[in-house]
């Protein structure tokens, strides 16, 4: 019999949830690959297996361990040490819970200071708000995107084995919704495409229709409005944590 267990460290707490055991033969099949004999989920799984080599591998979340164990008569009890910890993350504007439908997460292995870094690929994408990610003992960054426009910001966090870290990504950003109007306080005009241009007329993002809400960091923008064939344009001062709107006049 092979007696499981797992901890967050050699000498850290006992894991009782959220594995994931998995039980290979140890040695490659025709197709070179190792046959996967058993799968169990329990935090401290007992299984009866023939006499013989195995490879056993546990994994918690995105991190794991492995072992290579040879049961005999007797029983065997293996303890896996998967030093992993827990990562949640939340985003504010000033004192604001960012919505979760409006937020999301990258997340990228070892600092985003590294040379390497701008190559590399998230190790999880679309991370949202309260959810917890399990990852091995290590520095990571965060890549935050509120909305859909250029507030985006990017974190340095170091995970400890065994212990949940909670992390705030603070945007200094503002919701602005556009209207093209024909006079001051007047209907907005439907079918209009707008654009949003940095001071050096770099595009920042795009958008349609008559009352249509970006999300943009602090900064200086110049707003583009195209309507049957005309352009209108105005310029705009994006101040954090100060939604608004912003009216641009049809002549």
């Amino acid at each position: 019999m092979l007696h499981m267990s797992a901890r967050f460290g050699r000498d850290g707490a006992a894991i009782t949830a959220g594995l994931h055991w998995r039980i290979y033969a140890d040695h490659p099949d025709a197709t070179g690959g190792f046959r996967l004999l058993k799968e169990d989920a329990s935090a401290d799984p007992s299984l009866v297996l023939p006499i013989g080599g195995y490879i056993v591998d546990v994994s918690l979340g995105l991190a794991s361990a492995a072992k290579h164990v040879y049961l005999r008569h007797e029983t065997i009890r293996e303890t896996f040490v998967i030093p992993a910890g827990g990562l949640r993350i939340e985003g504010r504007v000033g004192n604001t819970h960012i919505p979760k439908n409006q937020i999301s997460f990258d997340i990228f292995k070892g600092s985003q200071f590294e040379p390497t870094a701008s190559n590399r690929r998230p190790i999880a994408s679309g991370v949202t708000v309260d959810q917890v990610l399990v990852v091995p003992e290590g520095t990571y960054y965060i890549v935050s995107k509120y909305g859909d426009g250029n507030a985006i910001v990017r974190s340095d966090i170091r995970v400890t084995a065994g212990k949940l870290i909670d992390v705030t990504v603070t945007h200094r950003a503002a919701a602005i919704m556009f209207k093209l109007v024909s006079r001051r306080g007047g209907e907005a005009l439907a079918n209009t495409d707008w654009a949003v241009l940095s001071p050096a007329g770099d595009m920042v993002t795009e958008t349609k229709g008559a009352f249509p809400r970006v999300i943009l960091a602090e900064g200086e923008y110049k707003v583009i409005a195209r309507n049957d064939n005309k352009v209108y344009q105005k310029d705009l001062t994006v101040i954090p944590g100060v939604d608004g709107e912003i009216e641009v006049l049809a002549r």
